[in-house]
């Protein structure tokens, strides 16, 4: 799951709580000290959600099927699908009510490590909302994989994205249903 999945997950939380679940990629170690409480128990969401997921047997499903060069990367490219389908689930007025209020945090507190020059990007550009543009969301994966080392192993896992998409969107509703039914914290 990546930003707006994760917005979902922690919307019945106060916003230092979503904040937490927002930041919590640049986040490293697990001494959460220095954070203030709402933030923290939002950081050990997102941890909490990331592990259910991963460990969840539709995800190691999609894996199993992934094309053996990309695998070790899929799972980058499946958080940002994730979101596709998520944005595509919560619906236009819902999908912008959520991200309106992901954004006011984003916006007014700066993001820590890797994620402090991306955020204020990802705010300006409209990430959460566009997400349900599967394009778009293809052209984010293909972006994270040039920043990355060696070859663009991400971009070469488009086409099989894509001819996969029917078969993902299933997988989604499936994971989708059984992590917000762990793991959602209800408006």
């Amino acid at each position: 799951m990546n930003f707006l999945a994760h917005g979902w997950l922690a919307r019945g939380g106060g916003d230092d709580f979503l904040y937490g679940n927002l930041i919590a990629d640049g986040v490293k170690g697990i001494d959460l000290s220095a954070w203030p409480t709402a933030t923290a128990a939002g950081i050990r969401h997102h941890r909490r959600v990331d592990a259910f997921v991963d460990g969840h047997p539709v995800v190691a499903d999609v894996l199993a099927r992934t094309p053996w060069p990309q695998r070790r990367f899929a799972g980058i490219a499946l958080d940002l699908v994730w979101d596709h389908f998520a944005a595509r689930t919560l619906g236009g007025d819902e999908r912008r009510r959520l991200t309106v209020r992901c954004y006011r945090p984003l916006s007014t507190a700066p993001a820590p490590g890797r994620l402090a020059g991306m955020v204020p990007v990802l705010v300006e550009q409209d990430w959460l909302n566009r997400y349900a543009d599967f394009d778009f969301t293809c052209r984010a994966i293909e972006g994270i994989g040039g920043r990355l080392s060696g070859p663009n192993r991400l971009a070469e896992l488009v086409p099989w994205l894509e001819a996969d998409y029917v078969r993902l969107a299933r997988d989604f509703e499936r994971l989708w249903s059984a992590v917000n039914a762990e793991l959602g914290v209800p408006a």
